[in-house]
């Protein structure tokens, strides 16, 4: 019942700045914690960032002072904002969002995922 629209991907030189985009729709109980994931090609995917439904956030080591991950419950929406950017950032980028059906079931939804390329 609930569906992920992520936007904001492209090319981007390194040591610049891209900003992701992650909205949320459909019915649900309630949307918990959100996260984003990245997968290179030929690697698995890892998890990048994440946030609870109270703001407070984690990030991977690879990215910590350079990415900020933000939330606006109102809106139903995440964003990412990724600065000084190494072409070691380049991959498909993915929003994940868990929480609870009406009847209190947990879910997990995946977006669809948006490309990052970052040169050298």
């Amino acid at each position: 019942q609930v569906q992920l629209v992520e936007s904001g991907g492209g090319l981007v030189q390194a040591g610049g700045s891209l900003r992701l985009s992650c909205k949320a729709s459909g019915i649900a109980k309630s949307i918990d914690d959100m996260d984003w994931y990245r997968q290179a090609p030929g690697k698995q995917r890892e998890l990048v960032a994440t946030i609870t439904s109270g703001g407070s956030a984690n990030y991977a080591d690879s990215v910590k002072g350079r990415f900020t991950m933000s939330r606006d419950n109102a809106k139903n929406a995440v964003w990412l904002q990724m600065n000084s950017l190494k072409p070691e950032d380049t991959a498909v980028y993915y929003c994940k969002a868990a929480g609870r059906t009406l009847s209190y079931s947990r879910f997990e939804v995946w977006g669809q995922g948006t490309l990052v390329t970052v040169s050298s």
